[in-house]
C-alpha cells in the first residue's frame, strides 16, 4: 500500500506540472500568437506606448519564453520579484500574478472565496451523495414498482431541469412568498444561524441536479451488482439481506460513486458558477464569470490552476478510498 501511495504521489506531482505548463501556454503564449499583448490588456488600450514597455518590463514579458516559464514556476512555489519602474514588487508563493483591474495579488482573492466554494460543494454534495444512494437503492431493490418509476422519473426531472431554473423556483417560493430561508448570503463568521439558512435553497439546487444523475447509476449499478455469484452464496449461507445489501452488494456499488464523487467535487471546488450566480454567492465561480467578462487572465488562470489541482487530489483520495471500500483493490 505505501508503494502505491508513492507511485500515485509521484503521478500527482507529474500531473500538475504538466498541468501548470499547459495554463502557461494557454494564458502567455496564445495571446502572443493572436496578437493580443498582456501588457495593454494590463494597462488598458488608452495607455501610451511607455506605460505599455513599462508594464511589459516589469511583468517580464519581454524576456525569452523559457525565462517567463521558469519565473512562473518560481512564483508559484517560492513566489517572485516585479522589479520595474525603480521599485521592486514581491509576490508571495504562491504568486498567480496581480489582477489586471484591481492590481491585488490573485492569490488572497482567492482563499478569500474559496472557503465560500468549499461550503457550498461540501453541503451539497453530502445531501446528494445520501439522496442520490437512497433513491437509487430502492429503485434496485423495488425495480419495476411504483417506488422505481417515481424514483427514475425524479432523476430524470433533475438531470434535465439546469440549475438557474430550480434555484429560481425554489427563491420564488421559499424565500420570497413563504420567506422561509433567508435569499442573501451571509458569511459564516458573521451569523451562523443566518449562513446555513442562505445556504440550504444552494444546496438542495445543486443536490437536485448531481443526485439525479448518482441515482441512475446507484440503480444500474445495483441490479448488475445483484446478480453476482457472491450474492447468491451470501443469501444461500443465510446472511440477513440488509447485511448483504449493506455489507456486500454496496462496496462493489460504491466504486464507480467514488469517481464520479471525485470528479464532480473537483470541478465544484473551481466554482460553481451558475449556482453562485443565481443565489449570489460571492465564490470562485462569481470571481471566474468576473474575470471573463474583465478579461482578468492572470485571476481566470488561478482558478485553473486551483480546479485542476482540486480535481487531481480528489482523484487522488478516491483511489486511496478504493482500496478501503473494496476488498478486491487491496488483493489486486
Amino acid at each position: 500500500m505505501l508503494t502505491y501511495l508513492i507511485r500515485r504521489l509521484f503521478a500527482v506531482a507529474v500531473m500538475l506540472v504538466v498541468i501548470i505548463l499547459a495554463v502557461f501556454c494557454i494564458f502567455f503564449l496564445i495571446p502572443k500568437w493572436t496578437g493580443t499583448d498582456p501588457a495593454t490588456m494590463f494597462v488598458g488600450k488608452q495607455a501610451d506606448k511607455e506605460a505599455i514597455e513599462g508594464v511589459r518590463q516589469k511583468l517580464q514579458l519581454d524576456e525569452p519564453i523559457l525565462v517567463q516559464l521558469f519565473e512562473f514556476f518560481k512564483g508559484i512555489f517560492v513566489g517572485r520579484d516585479y522589479t520595474g519602474g525603480g521599485d521592486t514588487t514581491h509576490c508571495s508563493a504562491p504568486c498567480f500574478g496581480y489582477s489586471f483591474r484591481t492590481e491585488q495579488e490573485i492569490w488572497p482573492v482567492l482563499t478569500d472565496r474559496l472557503p465560500v466554494t468549499l461550503s457550498l460543494a461540501a453541503g451539497a454534495a453530502l445531501l446528494w451523495l445520501v439522496i442520490g444512494l437512497a433513491v437509487g437503492i430502492v429503485s434496485a431493490l423495488k425495480r419495476g414498482s411504483i417506488w422505481d418509476r417515481l424514483g427514475m422519473t425524479g432523476a430524470l426531472a433533475g438531470v434535465s431541469l439546469p440549475v438557474y431554473f430550480t434555484g429560481l423556483i425554489l427563491l420564488s417560493v421559499f424565500a420570497y412568498q413563504l420567506d422561509l430561508v433567508s435569499n442573501s448570503f451571509t458569511p459564516f463568521g458573521e451569523d451562523p444561524a443566518k449562513w446555513f439558512s442562505g445556504m440550504i435553497l444552494p444546496w438542495i439546487s445543486l443536490a437536485f441536479l448531481f443526485g439525479a444523475m448518482y441515482a441512475r447509476i446507484t440503480r444500474a449499478t445495483m441490479l448488475e451488482v445483484m446478480g453476482e455469484d457472491y450474492i447468491r452464496t451470501a443469501r444461500a449461507k443465510g446472511i440477513k439481506e440488509p447485511v448483504v445489501i449493506g455489507k456486500h452488494a454496496m462496496r462493489s456499488t460504491m466504486t464507480p460513486i467514488l469517481t464520479l464523487l471525485g470528479i464532480d467535487l473537483g470541478a465544484l471546488m473551481g466554482g460553481a458558477i451558475l449556482t453562485e450566480t443565481t443565489f449570489s454567492i460571492p465564490g470562485l465561480g462569481q470571481a471566474v464569470l468576473k474575470a471573463i467578462n474583465d478579461k482578468d487572465l492572470p485571476l481566470i488562470l488561478g482558478v485553473t490552476l486551483i480546479t485542476a489541482t482540486a480535481v487531481v487530489i480528489a482523484n487522488l483520495i478516491v483511489d486511496l478510498l478504493y482500496g478501503v471500500i473494496d476488498p478486491r483493490v487491496r488483493l489486486a
